[in-house]
């Protein structure tokens, strides 16, 4: 799958307003506007499980979700491959499931540094095809260093599926994933599991944060 394939939001896109999306009452003075509804999102993700499954065919996976942020990304995505597992007859991709944690953002700034916390050890991903399912790449600089990270451990390859890739105003994008659903603008993004400071991951769609939001959460 080639790594320009995927939805571009351009920096003058029309926005969703939040008075016609259901939103949840304790975030709407929190919010800018709805970027990415929750359908949109559903549909993208299923024609990424298809690219997945279509690549993969009928060989082992072993799927390692980021957490937290990656979370529903990730359940939908396998919800959709393994439907494909029960609809394709002769191929179907055998799948386990692994799960980390990597810190790299406070407020709504990245470090710089990876901190990887909890999951099981990496040295059980030696000789495996490794799909890694992440919310959101910004710098580059998290994603880069995970990959440096696993690859001291032989897997036998590693994929990258990331719903979001963000164009940096500042610089020009460094990594870009085997399978990612949009490349939005500079812009701090939530909901769909992203979060700021913990907030607004029950949030079904991707919305654009306002500094009341980012005033009110501010650690």
């Amino acid at each position: 799958m080639p790594t320009d394939s995927y939805i571009k939001v351009n920096d003058d896109y029309i926005s969703y307003p939040l008075e016609h999306f259901c939103i949840p009452k304790h975030y709407e003075d929190d919010l800018e506007a709805i970027m990415l509804p929750w359908g949109l999102i559903q549909d993208r993700i299923e024609r990424l499980a298809r690219d997945i499954f279509q690549d993969v065919k009928d060989q082992p996976l072993t799927a390692v979700c980021i957490l937290k942020g990656g979370y529903r990304f990730f359940t939908d995505l396998l919800d959709k491959v393994t439907a494909l597992n029960r609809s394709h007859g002769q191929v179907s991709v055998p799948i386990t499931i692994d799960f980390i944690r990597l810190k790299s953002y406070s407020n709504d700034s990245s470090t710089g540094d990876i901190e990887v916390i909890g999951g099981d050890s990496l040295s059980s991903l030696k000789g495996r095809n490794v799909l890694v399912v992440e919310d959101i790449i910004d710098t580059g600089r998290t994603m880069t260093s995970l990959l440096a990270l696993l690859q001291k451990h032989n897997p036998a390859s590693v994929r990258v599926a990331s719903l979001l890739i963000k164009r940096r105003s500042d610089q020009p994008i460094r990594y870009r994933p085997d399978y990612c659903g949009f490349e939005i603008p500079d812009r701090f993004v939530v909901g769909y599991a992203l979060d700021y400071n913990e907030y607004f991951r029950d949030l079904n769609h991707i919305c654009v944060i306002n500094d009341n939001g980012k005033e009110k959460y501010k650690q």
